[in-house]
């Protein structure tokens, strides 16, 4: 007995000396800490107006209970099922059509071996996501219309104008298309980064095994890319029903609206172009962000019944 107690008094005395070593990377990562506090908990006690009958006057807390009636209203919405549809169409049409293309890039990037050369071309492919979708979709909507550039290019070419913006069928692959425009470049950031974690002597072995590049790729990069790419597919999961706000807010128009409504356009317009309802609107979010909580968790198990790692130990 005096033994375990003694085994305790040396676990504390280990345990509050690792504390104390310690405090300085505590206090580094105080302020990451303090603005997740109140940027992303804070907000959460507003997740009370989905239940509640929400009155100015009586603030949050003091609004009666409403019975779920936000939540009846949502499932009896006629155009929630074809909104949902859309969402979930458009999230993993990313996954399948943009997901891939961040990581080619990568490996062609890495593949150039005139290193000035690959920064021109790495800043190229970057530069279209530092600029938002407002400016963008200004640009693309001029690029797009029936006698803009690209119309103009092909009439050059024979063929007949084509209304990109206002065909309800190419709405969403002009969406995929543009988004990989934008965001291909960024995105290959961290998998270039990952590249470069991989031991190069890998390559030079393999190289004097009489390895082309194509089989270096395959058998070297492609494996030393599997734990990044395992952790953007389950990010992208837990996002599956984000299906881009900004883009689709600002390149839909009203010819489309049923090819693009997505949920988070939806619950912007029945919150500020319409009368506002802010407890509807919050339980339309807060749905939302319990699906995609569930479906990262799933991701998750998926990931690991198949043999690879989890979100916690990639």
């Amino acid at each position: 007995m005096r033994k375990s107690d003694e085994e305790k008094k040396r676990a504390r005395n280990r345990l509050k000396k690792e504390f104390r070593d310690s405090i300085p990377s505590y206090l580094l990562v105080l302020p990451a800490l303090l603005v997740v506090a109140i940027f992303a908990y804070g907000p959460m006690y507003g997740l009370l107006l989905a239940f509640k009958d929400y009155k100015l006057n009586l603030g949050i807390l003091g609004s009666p209970w409403n019975n779920f009636k936000h939540f009846i209203r949502l499932f009896e919405t006629k155009d929630i099922w074809n909104i949902t549809v859309n969402t979930v169409v458009i999230s993993f049409g990313r996954i399948l059509f943009e997901f891939p293309v961040p990581i080619v890039l990568a490996i062609l990037l890495n593949e150039i071996k005139h290193p000035r050369f690959q920064k021109v071309l790495q800043t190229v492919f970057t530069l279209p996501n530092f600029l938002s979708w407002v400016i963008l979709a200004g640009v693309l909507k001029n690029f797009l219309r029936v006698d803009g550039f690209i119309n103009q290019l092909i009439e050059w070419l024979g063929g007949e104008p084509i209304a990109f913006l206002t065909t309800p069928e190419l709405f969403k692959p002009v969406l995929f298309i543009t988004n990989i425009w934008k965001g291909m470049g960024w995105s290959a950031i961290i998998y270039l980064a990952s590249i470069a974690n991989i031991d190069q002597q890998l390559y030079e072995a393999a190289a004097i095994d009489g390895a082309n590049r194509f089989q270096r790729i395959l058998h070297i990069t492609l494996p030393g890319l599997r734990g990044m790419i395992t952790l953007s597919l389950l990010m992208a999961a837990a996002n599956i029903l984000n299906a881009g706000f900004d883009q689709i807010f600002n390149l839909m128009n009203d010819v489309v609206l049923e090819e693009g409504q997505i949920i988070d356009t939806y619950v912007y317009q029945i919150t500020f172009q319409k009368m506002p309802n802010y407890g509807f609107s919050t339980a339309v979010g807060l749905i939302k962000g319990v699906v995609n909580c569930l479906l990262l968790f799933a991701a998750d198990k998926l990931v690991r019944v198949s043999g690879g790692k989890g979100l916690y130990n990639v």
